[in-house]
């Protein structure tokens, strides 16, 4: 295994050091900003000098439940610059920048010929990694990304597209399979519970498939930059109001045609289910903690209501999403309320595991320097 640096281009050697800070995963709740080496890379690898990489909520439950053994580092919604490729490396070259995908499908498997990629054997390895097991990397000054990486999951950045705005590539590719689950149709009403970053991004979608679109949340800051900046109207302050009845108000009494649950927690089922008109069907998309539920059994078996599931990204998708985010079809940067250095990481984990009215997407930026 060759060092990062001796992969590089020779003028390009010396830029690399060989240590870096990380912020390191140590145990439940325990997160911290160490020196720890810079990765290795081997033959079609890369070595991708992090500019920015936001927190998703699954990397927050990873460090809530110590569902993972340490030491870890996560965070995979990650862009920044090739600083290094590896032997035999081609289609990339130090200086271009980048984001990188976390998974790639084998494409030959049983699940992968049923089109149902996250359950992929290969698709569970994380192909990137800033060192122990890889877990994604991107909360490191440098990222390691695999082979199969390298050749599949890693897009260029066009000029006049931020850091920023192309680090939304992962999670909008997982909303977009979300919307494509839902099998959506012109003129049908979708009620998105939850107006965070990602259900601001699924009702974006949405309305993008030509739906009319019905947003609600506990916090009315959220529905005004949901509905100011991305143009996502008829928001239902659920702190005021009840969702339930005032999406049936919108509806002729009906009910919308489909709900997405944008929310973490199992408490929001009963009520997306309810929301919906017979017949009509219910997304959850943030419901990742394994638990039990309480539904109206009825509801599915004598009004036909379809209760669906959709989890992580969709390589079928890929260039769609890099067309909609590279591409600028929706501000994406605007969904950034908070951005912290590596030093600062801890504190931005923190206040993203515990969201206020006024905090979006947060993200760590170890290159926001350069």
């Amino acid at each position: 295994m060759a060092l990062a640096g001796q992969s590089a281009v020779e003028d390009r050697q010396e830029t690399i050091p060989a240590t870096m800070q990380a912020a390191v995963y140590r145990g439940v709740n325990d997160v911290r900003v160490e020196t720890v080496p810079v990765p290795e890379i081997g033959p079609g690898e890369l070595l991708v000098r992090v500019h920015t990489c936001g927190i998703c909520g699954t990397d927050l439950k990873k460090i809530a439940t110590g569902s993972h053994s340490a030491p870890r580092i996560f965070g995979h919604e990650t862009s920044g610059e090739v600083a290094a490729v590896g032997k035999g490396v081609r289609d990339f070259h130090p200086g271009e920048r980048v984001v990188v995908f976390h998974h790639i499908p084998c494409g030959e498997c049983y699940y992968c010929r049923h089109k149902t990629f996250a359950q992929c054997q290969t698709y569970k390895k994380v192909g990137c990694t800033a060192g122990f097991e890889p877990s994604g990397g991107g909360f490191a000054e440098y990222v390691r990304v695999m082979d199969w990486i390298a050749r599949e999951g890693t897009v260029r950045i066009p000029d006049g597209v931020s850091h920023e705005q192309a680090c939304f590539l992962e999670p909008v590719n997982t909303c977009m399979k979300g919307i494509e689950r839902l099998r959506l149709e012109a003129g049908e009403t979708v009620l998105v519970i939850g107006q965070g970053p990602i259900g601001i991004i699924l009702g974006t979608l949405a309305k993008r498939a030509g739906a009319s679109v019905i947003t609600t949340d506990l916090y009315p800051e959220r529905l005004t930059i949901s509905s100011k900046d991305f143009s996502l109207g008829n928001g239902i302050d659920a702190s005021r109001s009840d969702p339930v009845k005032s999406v049936r108000e919108l509806t002729e009494g009906r009910g919308a045609d489909a709900a997405i649950l944008a929310v973490g927690g199992n408490g929001l089922i009963r009520s997306a289910m309810d929301a919906v008109r017979p017949g009509g069907r219910v997304l959850l998309f943030a419901q990742t903690a394994r638990g039990e539920a309480t539904i109206d059994p009825a509801a599915v078996c004598v009004d036909e209501k379809t209760l669906l599931g959709s989890y992580s990204a969709s390589v079928e998708l890929q260039q769609e999403s890099v067309k909609f985010v590279m591409g600028r079809e929706a501000p994406l940067e605007r969904l950034i309320s908070h951005r912290f250095s590596l030093a600062e990481s801890v504190e931005g984990l923190d206040l993203a595991a515990h969201p206020q009215p006024d905090s979006m997407k947060i993200v760590v930026q170890p290159g926001r320097s350069r």
